[in-house]
């Protein structure tokens, strides 16, 4: 088995070497400032052994990885009830697509598109002020990372409502049909403000760890979610998490994970490893380009794919 550290040094001089980046999102217009050449990965094994490369220690918006962690708050609030106000099923469509909604009748096809991670956001907000609401996501994401200095990029969350049009679309179809109990207003703050959460490489490999290892944090020996709540919200990572372009990344990778528009990607190895690479420069699908083939290069060298 080859050395891990080596691994991934050997990934990240890979990645410092191609020009075929992709493209920042353009469309959050300060997503668009960050230096496409920027690439960062972490690993943290199972025994805790933290492998970085590049860019890992620099704080990047997460944007739609937050998803993940807002589901795991909401299924700890609510439970199983959740599923009935978003689906658990690939959409197939981009992932701030209205069509499906129209189709289903407000229901989200499932936690990780934007509407259905606005329908998730309004579960964490039911009966809080979206101040606490908020404060209760950060805290959460400080917790699973064991660092207290994760902040929001308020410049990115400012950008984002003034140019979330598409998202208001969303929010106020559902509103609509009864799936958001809350102000649409409401809602929509507290979800542009938790994408905006900035975290490094090595924040989001730590905050992942508890779902490579049956939903416990191997360090502290904290037990954030039940063993088969882990299991299945890294079933819908694999599934889900990487909007139309989630059966391409299962195809390549073998690894649940979820993806942001900044350029960021969290992959968990089950029992082996949490892993988070981000490179800004996006696919057609809105995945970071490198950061995939990074993880592609890792599994089949480590052998994690979880299909063997």
């Amino acid at each position: 088995m080859p050395k891990l550290d080596d691994v991934v040094q050997e990934i990240a001089h890979d990645m410092r070497q191609r020009h075929d980046r992709g493209e920042v999102a353009t469309y959050i217009p300060e997503l668009a400032r960050v230096d496409v050449n920027s690439f960062g990965i972490a690993v943290i094994d199972a025994d805790g052994h933290v492998a970085a490369a590049g860019d890992s220690d620099t704080p990047f918006s997460v944007q739609s990885i937050t998803k993940v962690f807002t589901l795991t708050l909401a299924l700890g609030m609510i439970g199983d009830r959740l599923w009935k106000r978003v689906g658990r099923e690939p959409s197939g469509s981009p992932f701030n697509s209205i069509v499906q909604l129209e189709n289903e009748r407000g229901i989200p096809r499932n936690p990780f598109i934007n509407a259905g991670a606005i329908a998730v956001t309004d579960v964490i907000l039911s009966g809080h002020e979206p101040r606490v609401a908020l404060g209760e996501i950060l805290r959460f994401l400080r917790f699973l990372a064991e660092d207290p200095s994760i902040v929001i990029d308020e410049a990115v969350a400012a950008s984002e409502q003034r140019t979330g049009f598409r998202n208001r679309a969303l929010a106020n179809y559902m509103k609509s049909f009864g799936v958001l109990e809350n102000p649409v207003d409401y809602t929509l703050g507290v979800y542009f403000h938790h994408c905006a959460i900035a975290m490094s490489c090595r924040q989001l490999a730590t905050a992942g760890r508890f779902l490579a290892h049956l939903g416990r944090n191997p360090a502290t020996g904290h037990s954030v979610v039940q063993p088969e709540r882990a299991r299945r919200i890294n079933a819908i990572m694999l599934t889900c998490g990487h909007y139309d372009g989630s059966g391409e990344f299962a195809y390549r990778v073998g690894l649940p994970g979820k993806s942001g528009v900044g350029g960021g990607i969290l992959a968990i190895a089950p029992g082996k490893a949490s892993i988070a690479v981000w490179s800004p420069g996006l696919d057609s699908a809105g995945n970071s380009h490198l950061g995939r083939i990074a993880l592609e290069q890792l599994t089949r060298r480590m052998g994690w794919s979880i299909f063997g």
